[in-house]
């Protein structure tokens, strides 16, 4: 069905009707000029905005829409854990071009709906419009925390312990595979073309992605870790610096620093690798190290805790020290395999 046929409030009546509020902060969501939230006296109100463009962030040639749906509301979760905050509200806005069909967008809330409901948000408004660029997405969360839970990048201290989750490396590796098969993929449209072979005669294209599952999920079905944030408040434990890793490990590590005025010392051994990332960056003539430091889209995070908790974080699953924090004068630096140390340099994400 063409957009046009439900037009702007059709659609979004039709993306939202089926959508149940669960937080008792969102006292009004979808259907008037403003939704209606109530905080209670004592907490703090976090709010984080994302952008996306297709094109820049996402392709559609391999990306379904469910699961970009789904990742487009995990990165904005990630970054309310990432305050040590719980995501309570979320809008979501959209610029569609012709091209998208009611059904297409379906398929997108279907993944952002299932996001909201694994992380307990409610989406409670948003905006739709015409693009000319395709599709474009903007997502705003809101979330809230204890003041004295909150945690900045900002307070980072000599000596903490340098600590991520999960493993890091896997998405950029799996972005690395998408785009190979889409290489093979056109090159072979190119090839029938210029055979004069009509592109709907093609026998259907079969990607090679055997053995590589791991990678194509951290991609195309990051997750936001909520778990750890409950397991560190269930040990009592506050990080004093705190983001998740969207841009890249090195990245990441230079705005804590920045922001903390601190130095810091991490160990290329001790970086958390997936097997199926380390094979992959072989057989791509790739550095795996360089991938886990720069590759972004990870959604883990990175912390930092005081010396004296190092016994209790190493029994937390999920979590791994890898370096310490240090004074701002010894810079950022990486202890390489062989003892040697390199300056660590933020290889990210650049506006152009």
């Amino acid at each position: 069905m063409e957009i046009a046929e439900l037009g702007e409030f059709g659609l979004i009546r039709r993306l939202t009707e089926q959508i149940e509020l669960k937080n008792p902060e969102t006292k009004h969501g979808v259907g008037d000029d403003c939704a209606v939230l109530e905080f209670e006296a004592g907490r703090q109100v976090l709010v984080t905005t994302d952008l996306l463009l297709e094109g820049v962030h996402f392709d559609l040639q391999y990306m379904p829409l469910k699961h970009l749906g789904y990742k487009s509301a995990i990165a904005n979760l990630s970054d309310i854990y990432a305050m040590n905050g719980r995501p309570r509200q979320m809008t979501v806005s959209l610029g569609l071009s012709k091209r998208f069909t009611v059904e297409d967008m379906e398929e997108f809330y279907a993944g952002l709906r299932l996001a909201c409901e694994a992380h307990s948000c409610d989406i409670v408004g948003g905006d739709t419009s015409a693009s000319m660029t395709g599709l474009t997405i903007s997502i705003t969360c809101i979330g809230d925390a204890r003041p004295e839970d909150v945690v900045y990048r900002n307070g980072a201290k000599d000596t903490d312990l340098i600590c991520v989750t999960g493993d890091l490396g896997a998405a950029y590796m799996g972005l690395q595979l998408l785009e190979r098969e889409k290489s093979v993929y056109n090159q072979q449209l190119r090839e029938a073309q210029q055979r004069g072979e009509k592109l709907d005669s093609l026998p259907p294209f079969q990607p090679d992605f055997s053995g590589r599952e791991y990678l194509l999920e951290r991609q195309l079905k990051p997750e936001a870790r909520k778990d750890i944030i409950e397991a560190l408040a269930k040990e009592g434990i506050r990080p004093t610096a705190m983001m998740d890793i969207s841009d890249g490990l090195s990245s990441e590590l230079h705005h804590i620093c920045t922001q903390s005025h601190t130095g810091c010392r991490i160990y290329e051994e001790r970086l958390p690798l997936d097997y199926q990332t380390a094979v992959l960056a072989e057989e791509l003539n790739m550095n795996v190290t360089t991938c886990a430091l720069n590759g972004g889209e990870d959604y883990e995070l990175l912390f930092t805790v005081p010396l004296t908790e190092h016994d209790r974080i190493v029994t937390i699953p999920g979590i791994k020290v890898i370096g310490h924090i240090t004074k701002p004068e010894l810079g950022l630096q990486l202890v390489c395999r062989d003892g040697v140390e390199m300056e660590l340099k933020a290889q990210g994400w650049k506006a152009i």
